[in-house]
């Protein structure tokens, strides 16, 4: 296979050159950095790597140690900055999306990355040495000194991290994975954050594969081979190709215009390799520029080859569909094999940042936050927050298991896992991508073209409006997935969303009309179609590996005449289709005294969202300036004959957490949490976490992007009282806030922010300016003695600023005790019920008292009673 020149074979270079030298630094070490491993290497002082055991690593499924010659190749030893180094680097990214700084858009190498942010020389030579001493082969260590990559065996994983791998059978597959966490000598401690993984758990890839259909020559439309689920129950079905989708997000004229995504890179993440002969009949299908040959795939070790059918349908859509958002960028796909230790996601990720060659990045994978590990979470927020400081915008998608984020959208009907959120995408470094179906059902007419052009196959004729993502029962609201759901309707496929368990609100989330004040990072950022054909269309994709034909090319015996298309979906579609988007900004910014990076886009988009009129209902009829369509309500069309409440909640087993009390039957819906009688979670105006900001209209978001102005503004901020305060009386304290800008009269929200003691931030209250000022009261304050700031979220012309902080003390309120009645079955031990309001005579049940405290957190006093 062909390679760019910036591959190489690691495995033989580092260790031909490691037998000269242990490491070599990428570039000269910034002289201030201090080294952090002080005291000498004890292996009878060891700490304790807590929180990296996978969660299907567990003893039902455990079938004995591998043997100890097993080879561990490639892990990834990961590295932490200082506080100091981790402060500087936050301060740095701030700067580098500032106009008015020195830095904007001052991009950093990933050699100038490590020097100024990455451990000390001297601590990386001791941590090389000492996995050296310890038989290990040192591959690579990382030039942005983030991960130090090395193989060895599973006994010198023993002997080194005192943990076993064992093998674990679960539905099925075997895998590999350490059966307790590693230990590691507490002098590298300061330095070392843990190992990535030492597992073979694959990732989630997030496609969606529906059939295939197949276009005869002579005839109008596609004919689909399989029944699409429709909620109409017919067979009407309009494919979605390129063409269609610069029509419905507006790109046609910038393409037109070659602003097509030429001089731009897209990286796209693999573990898989491909058929190349399947990327070029789809170009040649839709007319793109034949720019894709074998050496656009990038092999970083060795060829995995072909590993599944299903990977490869995810490698050919993330490939196929970024190009056809930008035709004329360069779409090159890195392809790492998996080992027993690391995903070979985790090593194409690493390879792209560390390489520096693309602008946009997309990864189609996830992995819930709790089954990442801590190790695991870290190696991505650390990489994201490197490739935001070179200038890559880093894509996600935010999955396809709706707000259920944990469960197996693929093999599972109901969530038993509770909310939650892929932890690839839930870092404030990237772009978490959503999906949206179209609001189509009975309107085909309106929106298709019964005849294709002859040369595109474009038979879209506008915009669609769209609506959340969801093929499932939720939709029909709490009591929808109960005994009378309509068939097939109980399942977890939706578009994915939700608060991060991990990371607090990044400052450009602050300030957004529907951002829920809750001190998380919520997301998707944005949404584009990702339906497999649901509501009556889905991606094209071509893939000759899955034969429903004596011939598997799209292009039946190499000729256009008769076509075999295959129908995909899921977010693993609209977040490589955004990666595209993201080439076309980056190509008309530097076309118009912009640079052709952007870094994190999450700067822009939010702050972009803010202007007048940048935002508008999601309709037919799209108004002119329009950036985003905000996405309000759900499918008009149902089963049932009733219209959807926009949600991308799913059904949950009833008794599991966020699992909705009022359901009729043992099969709910997710509740948010704060609303017991709302599901998890609903579209609305502005932001939401069903769709985030919304979709784009590409056209206009290109051409405004550089319209963002950073006007220097500066926040003052007053409490009274700031001492003699008592939580939970009632008590109000008067803020007052002015935010001034050098020109104009700022506008927007201004939200305050308490420091903890520690270092954790809390969002307490949001005010809207009025006249530049606020003058207020705030009853939000929790008890103890902190810090408070005034934060001005910008409005997309005026920049954010932060006042100086307020020091307060809230006296803390005295303690109440109140009885909560969780009843159980006493046979399984599962909850049967949170909070009981009876329990019914003669059956056995445990009541538990809780206290809460002065900030109204409540625990448990002891534990449970029969």
């Amino acid at each position: 296979m062909p390679r760019k020149n910036h591959t190489q074979n690691r495995a033989f270079l580092f260790s031909a050159i490691l037998l000269i030298i242990p490491w070599l630094p990428a570039t000269a070490q910034t002289k201030d950095i201090p080294a952090r491993i002080t005291a000498a290497i004890d292996e009878e002082q060891l700490v304790k790597l807590s929180g990296n055991v996978h969660p299907l690593a567990r003893a039902e499924f455990d079938r004995g140690g591998v043997a100890d010659a097993q080879p561990m190749t490639r892990m990834l030893l990961l590295l932490k900055r200082s506080e100091d180094q981790e402060t500087a680097l936050q301060d740095y990214l701030e700067k580098q999306q500032d106009k008015s700084s020195p830095n904007y858009h001052r991009w950093l190498t990933p050699q100038e990355f490590g020097a100024q942010y990455g451990p000390a020389d001297a601590d990386i030579q001791a941590v090389t040495s000492w996995l050296q001493a310890k038989g290990f082969q040192i591959d690579q260590v990382a030039a942005g000194k983030t991960v130090i990559e090395f193989s060895g065996t599973a006994g010198q994983v023993r002997s080194a991290f005192h943990t076993e791998i064992h093998r674990f059978l679960v539905n099925g597959e075997e895998h590999t994975a350490n059966s307790s966490d590693p230990q590691i000598p507490a002098a590298l401690a300061p330095t070392v954050h843990g190992i990535v993984s030492l597992n073979s758990f694959p990732r989630k890839f997030y496609s969606i594969y529906r059939g295939v259909a197949r276009r005869v020559a002579g005839k109008t439309g596609l004919e689909p081979l399989f029944t699409f689920p429709s909620p109409t129950g017919s067979g009407t079905f309009y494919g979605l190709g390129p063409g269609d989708f610069a029509t419905i997000y507006n790109s046609k004229g910038l393409i037109s215009a070659k602003n097509d995504g030429t001089g731009q890179t897209i990286a796209i993440v693999g573990e898989t390799n491909l058929n190349v002969q399947d990327v070029t009949d789809f170009r040649s299908i839709f007319g793109l520029p034949a720019t894709f040959s074998a050496s656009n795939v990038i092999l970083n070790g060795e060829d995995p080859g072909i590993t599944s059918q299903d990977e490869e349908t995810e490698a050919d859509l993330d490939v196929q569909w970024s190009g056809a958002a930008a035709p004329g960028a360069t779409i090159d796909f890195v392809v790492s094999a998996s080992t027993p230790a690391s995903a070979g996601i985790d090593l194409s990720a690493l390879y792209i940042i560390e390489h520096n060659f693309a602008s946009a990045m997309s990864e189609s994978y996830g992995g819930c936050e709790s089954g990442l590990g801590s190790a695991g979470n870290a190696f991505y927020n650390s990489l994201w927050e490197q490739a935001a400081a070179q200038g890559i915008t880093v894509i996600l998608s935010s999955g396809d298991g709706g707000s259920a984020g944990c469960d197996d959208f693929n093999a599972e009907a109901v969530a038993t896992q509770g909310l939650a959120v892929s932890g690839l995408a839930s870092t404030p470094f990237n772009v978490s991508v959503g999906g949206t179906d179209f609001d189509q059902v009975n309107h085909w007419s309106t929106y298709w073209s019964a005849s294709n052009d002859p040369v595109t196959g474009t038979s879209a004729l506008s915009y669609i409006p769209e609506i959340p993502w969801s093929e499932n029962c939720a939709q029909i609201g709490l009591t929808g997935c109960g005994a009378s759901a309509p068939n097939g309707s109980v399942n977890i496929v939706a578009g994915s969303g939700g608060p991060s368990a991990k990371y607090g609100k990044p400052t450009w989330q602050l300030g957004v009309t529907g951002m829920p004040n809750d001190n998380h990072r919520d997301q998707p950022d944005v949404s584009l179609f990702a339906s497999p054909g649901f509501d009556g269309t889905g991606y094209l994709v071509c893939q000759q590996d899955r034969r429903f034909f004596n011939d598997g090319r799209c292009l039946s015996n190499g000729t256009i005449s008769t076509l075999n298309l295959h129908v995909v979906g899921g977010t693993s579609a609209s977040a490589p289709a955004f990666a595209g988007i993201m080439a076309l900004v980056n190509q008309y910014q530097a076309a118009h005294g912009g640079t052709g990076r952007q870094g994190n886009a999450n700067y822009i988009l939010y702050a972009l969202v803010k202007k007048a009129g940048a935002s508008c209902t999601s309709s037919a009829a799209e108004a002119t300036g329009c950036i985003f369509n905000d996405i309000t309500k759900g499918n008009s069309v149902l089963p049932t004959g009733a219209a959807g409440l926009g949600t991308n909640s799913v059904p949950c087993k009833g008794g599991t957490p966020n699992y909705s009390v009022t359901a009729a039957s043992q099969t709910g819906v997710l509740i948010d949490p704060r609303s017991p009688s709302t599901e998890a979670w609903t579209a609305a105006a502005g932001y939401d976490m069903a769709t985030g900001l919304g979709s784009v209209n590409v056209n206009n978001l290109a051409t405004l992007w550089g319209t963002v102005s950073t006007v220097p503004t500066t926040t003052t901020f007053s409490l009274n009282p700031t001492t003699s305060i008592t939580h939970g009386t009632g008590e109000n304290v008067t803020v007052n806030i002015t935010v001034k800008a050098t020109s104009g009269t700022p506008t927007g929200d201004v939200s305050l922010i308490a420091t903890l003691p520690g270092g954790t931030t809390l969002g307490l209250d949001k005010f809207t300016l009025s006249n530049s000022t606020i003058s207020s009261t705030t009853k939000s304050l929790p008890g103890g003695t902190y810090t408070v700031a005034a934060h001005y979220a910008g409005d997309g012309t005026n920049a954010p600023s932060d006042s100086a902080p307020v020091s307060v003390t809230v006296g803390k309120e005295s303690s109440q005790t109140f009885i909560v009645v969780p009843l159980y079955d006493i046979h399984t031990g599962k909850l049967i019920s949170g909070n009981t309001n009876s329990v019914p005579y003669g059956s056995p049940y445990r009541i538990r008292m809780y206290v809460t405290n002065a900030a109204g957190v409540a625990s448990p006093s002891g534990p449970p009673n029969q």
